[in-house]
């Protein structure tokens, strides 16, 4: 063996300096880089590493026990895997015809690489042949197979999309329209340099998820009733190519989404896959047809090759057996085969691969007995579509029942699956585990169940028509609720494992082992609670399928699943009082954080403490004391949030929760600074973060909802301003912002900004850095679309505007004002009330002004929302100067005797320079510079900061 490829039970050495070249092909193995004529393919590490292997041991036999010992070192492989990623890089390679071209099966021994190889040592690794600039974004899954004779379709297409925003493929199942497709997306995108964005819409059940779908493609998660509007507007920046593969059974609603996205985002263009046209204004349907194929008994081997459903047939049958070969005397079968079969490419690749079995001629003769329509001569496409179910029929009557069995236990699942997954819900119907493994290889070789290499774990699916006609078997054999069954556990148990392990794994952790199995767990629910279902598996799913709903901010998705689950499917079906606690729990997160402090809210958290009071379950008694908490605190409730408080802390102290310690006093220094008690909420907030343990961020989370380490630095940046220590608090500010980014925690980012990084940021004046903060949310709103928090960003885009004097963004400012006031949200309402009655005094509406205030301080004095009560009459005092000075300057005198007594010196230092203002038109400068002098030489920091800055312009008068 040679020394590059290493010993058996070690990975193979890699020859980095080379670059290999054969037949049009450049391969590159330390780039891990398969070109063809100039453009990347898309293959596994592990097919790469095969190809590596025979390469650099060209024209020799390298054994099937070198290959997996080198490419699985220090693992037990099947054979069959070795299988599956041959026939992977035979279709890259594009092999098919009387001999094999590139790979040489030696029967029981191994393969050898027998097309000529020129081999080129290269100084490093970016000396090689670079790839062609890839576009920004694409998904687009890595081709099953080659589109064999499709070239003037392609180009069709290619030509029809260039001048029209929406191309649809349309044909019968099994024509090949998903395989057309991926060749043409993958040339328009290189062309011209854009994204592209594939879906596959054939997992869902519902025409309501394909706005989810879409979105979760793009990376986005919209799950509002406004997702749509919202998806809209994050697509026209973009210049992408939407494709939708397999729109036919949810038609009419991608019909209007896509009429939607066209009319409102001019930079995308979408390529679809259907059985039939959307109908849609401005629509391209190309009807693709069958593959052509020869006519006549007569034809020798290397004409029937001209024609591309014997290439197909010869590709599919020469992986089913290595060593086939078209010959002289097998053509004529083969031409009859492709003929019988309207030249469809899955009846045709669903024959091929009983080559083996029968032979072509054999073949041939059991498609006459098995296709007796076709003698009719019935040619419709409802024909065809019996025609191919007769194909699928003819295959899965010669495949062993083990395979039958798994072929129709498959079609349970919703999408792509992997290994494990199939094992979970086969081997649990008495199956073994290593017969799923070889069956899996099985109908993986005979084309019933397509393996997709390309990612880091190989995934299966069957192709929709293998996956209805498997459904209907299932059926058939009386089988298929006792599988939804299974499916259903085994996915529950995969969502309970993993909520387990939440408190500790990030975000990104929980949605790459766990977040795939959404469709699945929706197909699940469906089945739980349709008639034939079981009501109550569907309620302990959905009570395991909460983390993985809240992780991925599907918000609203969540509330209707888990109202479903509460209501039950009928008596007695409800859920227990366990689980109810769990599902009123995450009703209650779910709401509070997307809506803000609803009735609802507050019902679901009451019931939570009740059920958990008498299950005696302290951990969700404190998730729901918290959440009551939080609740009285978005309404302004301080005191009531201080009696909760001392509850939580009781039984936390009385359960050794240390963290849950620390969260509440972080909720009490939140409470203490909103009630205008400055030094205290310092203190308190101070005293937590020293008690703090990192090690615990996303438990707290978890269970809190917020990161508390930058929720408590948020805090404290705000009471630290208020202290007259600006430097402090703008340090601080950025330290939790920053926190908060790291942790990727979407939510505890939103707070920090909405409730610390702007307010600061405005106080000191810093507008250019309030402005970068407020698109900061506004672009993490693009991909969660929650109404609290719009609504803040919109009350924040209104005051940077108002400050720069644009009137017309008052309405805007008042408009989300009323918005927060009527959803009950107090924190900062006054505050944003505060300046949206400076804007209207600016414009000489000092009426409305003073309305707005005098409505501000009432709500002050009707809740514990104390810490603005001095800005507010500052800014009224503002108001009342034009008309009454004596009233100003008692408005005045009132707000710096509630400064004073909150501390609250940056308050003070505003009143006071408003004061030396008046005092100086009063012609009473000296009283008023004197006082103003007094505020300012109390300050130690933040001289750099737009309020201390014109304190110093006014004194300087003085000198």
């Amino acid at each position: 063996m040679s020394d590059s490829m290493g010993k058996r039970g070690e990975a193979p050495v890699i020859a980095e300096d080379r670059e290999y070249s054969f037949d049009g092909f450049h391969f590159i193995p330390g780039q891990q880089l398969l070109l063809r004529e100039g453009k990347p393919l898309r293959l596994g590490g592990r097919t790469l590493d095969i190809l590596a292997m025979l390469l650099e041991r060209s024209g020799e036999v390298v054994t099937k026990q070198e290959l997996i010992a080198g490419v699985w070192p220090a693992l037990v492989v099947e054979e069959s895997n070795l299988k599956v990623h041959v026939a992977a890089l035979r279709r890259a390679l594009g092999e098919g015809g009387r001999e094999a071209r590139y790979i040489a099966t030696f029967s029981g021994r191994g393969y050898r690489f027998v097309a000529p190889v020129s081999v080129t040592r290269i100084a490093a690794p970016s000396e090689g042949p670079a790839p062609p600039p890839s576009p920004r974004m694409s998904n687009l899954p890595a081709p099953a197979t080659r589109a064999i004779g499709r070239g003037e379709a392609i180009e069709i297409l290619l030509r029809a999309i260039n001048q029209h925003r929406l191309v649809s493929i349309v044909g019968p199942g099994g024509i090949g329209k998903s395989t057309v497709m991926l060749p043409v997306a993958e040339a328009y995108i290189s062309r011209n340099g854009i994204e592209a964005c594939f879906v596959d819409l054939s997992t869902l059940s519902d025409g309501q998820f394909v706005i989810g779908a879409i979105t979760s493609a793009l990376g986005l998660e919209i799950n509002s009733h406004d997702g749509l509007q919202s998806l809209i507007a994050k697509l026209q920046p973009r210049h992408l190519l939407l494709v939708l593969d397999s729109c036919e059974h949810v038609i009419d609603e991608v019909a209007v989404l896509i009429g939607r996205i066209i009319e409102g985002a001019a930079g995308v263009q979408v390529l679809v896959t259907s059985r039939e046209p959307l109908r849609s204004a401005g629509e391209y349907v190309h009807r693709l047809v069958s593959l052509a194929f020869p006519i006549g008994a007569h034809i020798s081997a290397a004409n029937a090759l001209q024609y591309p459903a014997v290439q197909l047939f010869v590709q599919r049958a020469s992986e089913a057996q290595d060593s086939y070969q078209l010959t002289d005397a097998d053509a004529p079968a083969v031409v009859e085969i492709c003929c019988r079969l309207d030249g469809i490419p899955l009846a045709i690749e669903l024959a091929a691969t009983r080559v083996d079995a029968f032979g072509a001629r054999e073949l041939a003769a059991q498609l006459d007995e098995r296709f007796r329509l076709l003698k009719r001569g019935l040619r419709t496409a409802s024909a065809r579509h019996r025609t191919l179910e007769q194909a699928l029929d003819w295959s899965y009557d010669y495949l062993p029942p083990v395979e039958q069995k798994l072929l129709c236990s498959f079609s349970v699942f919703a999408g792509a699956f992997t290994l494990d997954a199939a094992v979970g819900v086969v081997a649990e119907a008495g199956t073994d585990a290593a017969a799923v493994v070889e069956g899996i290889a099985n109908l993986v070789d005979k084309s019933l169940l397509s393996a997709d290499v390309s990612g880091p774990y190989v995934s299966y699916r069957l192709l929709d028509t293998t996956k209805a006609y498997a459904q209907e078997k299932l059926e058939a054999r009386g089988e298929m609720d006792a599988m939804r069954r299974r499916h259903l556990e085994h996915h529950r148990t995969v969502l309970e494992l993993g909520t387990a392990e939440w408190k500790a794994r990030s975000g990104i952790d929980w949605l790459s082992c766990d977040g795939s199995c959404l469709d699945d767990v929706r197909s699940a629910l469906a089945w739980a609670f349709s008639p034939a279902g079981d009501a109550t598996l569907g309620i302990a799913l959905t009570v395991a399928a909460i983390p993985l709903w809240m992780e991925q901010s599907l918000l609203e998705e969540a509330r209707q699943c888990i109202e479903r689950a509460l209501s039950g499917a009928g008596p007695g079906e409800g859920p227990t009082p366990r689980e109810e606690m769990k599902l009123r729990a995450a009703l209650g997160a779910a709401t509070l954080y997307a809506s803000g402090p609803l009735p609802a809210t507050n019902a679901a958290w009451t019931r939570v403490l009740e059920l958990a009071e008498q299950q005696q379950d302290s951990e969700y008694q404190l998730m729901a004391l918290w959440g009551l908490a939080t609740y009285r605190s978005y309404l302004g409730e301080f005191q009531t949030v201080h009696e909760l408080s001392e509850r939580f802390g009781a039984l936390a102290t009385q359960t050794s929760d240390h963290m849950a310690v620390i969260g509440m006093e972080r909720l009490i220094g939140t409470a203490l600074h909103f009630s205008g008690h400055q030094s205290s909420a310092r203190q308190c907030l101070e005293d937590m973060l020293s008690h703090y343990v990192s090690d615990a961020r996303r438990s707290s989370m978890a269970r809190f909802q917020l990161d508390q380490r930058s929720a408590a630095l948020g805090m404290l940046a705000n009471a630290l301003w208020l202290e007259g220590y600006a430097d402090q608090a703008i340090q601080t500010v950025r330290t939790a912002l920053q926190e908060a980014r790291e942790v990727g925690h979407t939510a505890s980012l939103m707070n920090a900004i909405a409730t610390a990084g702007f307010p600061i940021m405005i106080f000191v004046g810093d507008d250019a850095g309030a402005q970068s903060l407020t698109d900061e949310l506004s672009q993490l709103l693009t991909t969660h679309t929650l109404p609290l928090w719009a609504t803040l960003a919109r009350c924040m885009h209104g005051t940077l505007k108002v400050r720069r004097g644009d009137v017309e963004a008052i309405p805007q400012l008042h408009e989300a004002v009323d918005k927060l006031q009527a959803g009950g949200y107090r924190l900062r309402l006054t505050c944003h009330s505060g300046g949206l009655a400076a804007a209207l005094g600016t414009q000489g509406r000092r009426r409305e002004g003073l309305r707005l205030i005098r409505g501000a301080l009432a709500l002050c004095a009707s809740g514990e929302e104390r810490w603005c009560v001095p800005e507010l009459l500052r800014i009224k005092g503002e108001l009342l100067e034009a008309d009454n000075t004596d009233a100003a300057i008692e408005a005045y005198h009132q707000a710096l005797q509630v400064a004073q007594q909150q501390n609250a010196l940056a308050w003070e230092l505003r009143i006071a320079i408003n004061l030396a203002e008046l005092k100086i038109r009063r012609g009473e400068e000296e009283e008023g510079l004197r006082f103003l002098a007094s505020v300012h030489d109390r300050f130690s920091e933040g001289f750099g900061t737009a309020d201390l800055l014109k304190a110093r312009t006014l004194l300087a008068r003085a000198l």
